[in-house]
């Protein structure tokens, strides 16, 4: 890889001005040395969503995850229809809407079928009550802060954005959206898993006593690219091959990583507030961004989680976390460990049709989180996720940042800096931004933004 010339100055940016229904509550548990633990409820998990009144959503952004989430949200109970769609693409709105009647039998009017850059904004204003975001996470701060200000309830998929600019504009439209008693939810389906959500409550009942450290994977195979096309312009090839440059994924580190970083911040209850990372790319035949990243968190309060990513095929593969507590350990879904290794609590799966324990929980996580969005709305009982997704995905951002430059990056810099990506026009021809891959070292400035 060249010198790309890019500085740590570049990456951060120069200082900016700105710096469910019904609960479960467990009885006492008793532990082995006959210690009792305090109870933490959590939120009754519905098989379906309580009927009610018709909601109209509109789905933003009609690729693979946009057609699969207007799937999941349909089917998350009654009275739920898919009445718009937009996407920058013809050929991703007719997919999808051939998808929504193939598998649900409902028929999107042509007429509130929309394609092109300014297709967010007719869908936001095309009659619906919910919108689903699944654009490419470049769009997100935008597209939400769209659907909030036209008083709609939201699906985002997650990340929800790739810069530090992008991650203050959720903050601040999340906030907007708790004043309006508006819900949010965030494609972080883990926090919807029930295996998940049982066990983070047993380490918030002190299974495994104060957490002292962890690590967090994924480690899997290459996702998938675009070739060029003779046809399309430099920004619709961009566009169409989305998971490969940093601008529009923030690459894999935030684009799919933020999953397992997220589980860190929820077990943990807090983040980290500074990442010292490397990564390189040594496989990636497209795009501008890395195949691999290695990141050391710490937080406040000292202590480390190991932080792991990878997309490269013919390696072994690990999508996973594991937190080490002063007590025990857990694997965050299904199992809590004692200081011997010795299982002290296991989740109890639904059964086989067989009667044997099952691997899965009862109800598909990705249905589960619109089955909580719809719960949430149909019972007055907001739910917001957006800033806890931001403040993960700016703990990625961070962590992509120090591979990228090599030097430490802290979560204040980040909340300091202004640095956006992505171009300034947007139209159907040549892209204005930098396409050089990062190498982490050169052409490094010892500079810390202006608080």
């Amino acid at each position: 890889m060249k010198n790309s010339g890019i500085s740590r100055r570049n990456f951060l940016g120069k200082a900016a001005t700105v710096g469910v229904a019904g609960v479960i509550v467990p009885s006492i548990i008793a532990s082995c040395t006959r210690e009792t633990k305090k109870v933490v409820p959590i939120a009754t998990m519905l098989d379906q969503a309580p009927d009610g009144p018709v909601i109209r959503a509109g789905v933003i952004g009609c690729g693979g995850r946009g057609t699969g989430a207007a799937i999941n949200f349909l089917s998350a109970g009654p009275n739920l229809q898919i009445v718009a769609l937009g996407d920058t693409f013809q050929d991703r709105v007719d997919s999808c809407r051939a998808e929504i009647l193939k598998q649900k039998k409902q028929e999107v009017p042509l007429d509130k079928c929309f394609v092109g850059f300014d297709a967010y904004q007719k869908v936001i204003d095309a009659g619906v009550d919910l919108v689903i975001l699944a654009t490419p996470p470049f769009f997100r701060p935008d597209h939400l802060a769209a659907a909030i200000q036209a008083k709609k309830h939201v699906f985002a998929e997650k990340p929800v954005c790739v810069d530090p600019v992008g991650a203050r504009s959720v903050m601040a439209t999340a906030q907007k959206a708790k004043g309006m008693e508006l819900c949010i939810v965030t494609g972080t389906q883990r926090r919807h898993q029930r295996d998940y959500v049982s066990t983070w409550q047993q380490v918030a009942q002190g299974s495994i006593g104060e957490i002292t450290g962890g690590n967090v994977y994924w480690n899997g195979g290459k996702l998938w690219h675009r070739d060029p096309n003779a046809t399309w312009s430099e920004m619709e090839y961009m566009i169409r091959n989305w998971v490969n440059w940093t601008w529009l994924s923030g690459d894999h580190i935030v684009e799919q990583h933020v999953h397992n970083l997220d589980v860190m911040n929820w077990f943990t209850g807090t983040h980290p507030t500074k990442a010292v990372g490397f990564g390189s790319r040594l496989r990636r035949i497209t795009g501008n961004q890395y195949d691999n990243f290695s990141v050391d968190f710490t937080f406040e309060n000292g202590i480390h989680f190991h932080s792991m990513c990878r997309q490269i095929n013919g390696c072994v593969n690990n999508v996973s976390e594991r937190i080490q507590g002063s007590k025990g350990s857990t694997d965050c879904h299904s199992s809590i460990l004692d200081l011997a290794g010795a299982e002290i609590w296991k989740y109890e799966y639904p059964k086989d049709k067989d009667g044997k324990p099952s691997t899965s929980v009862s109800v598909d996580p990705y249905v589960q989180e619109h089955i909580d969005l719809v719960t949430a709305i149909r019972t007055s009982k907001p739910i917001n996720e957006a800033e806890n997704t931001a403040i993960s995905t700016m703990d990625a951002i961070m962590g992509r940042l120090s591979a990228y430059t090599g030097k430490e990056v802290t979560y204040e810099e980040l909340m300091n800096s202004d640095l956006k990506l992505g171009p300034k026009v947007f139209t159907f021809g040549p892209v204005d931004i930098d396409k050089t891959i990062p190498t982490a070292g050169l052409a490094y400035v010892p500079e810390t933004p202006t608080k």
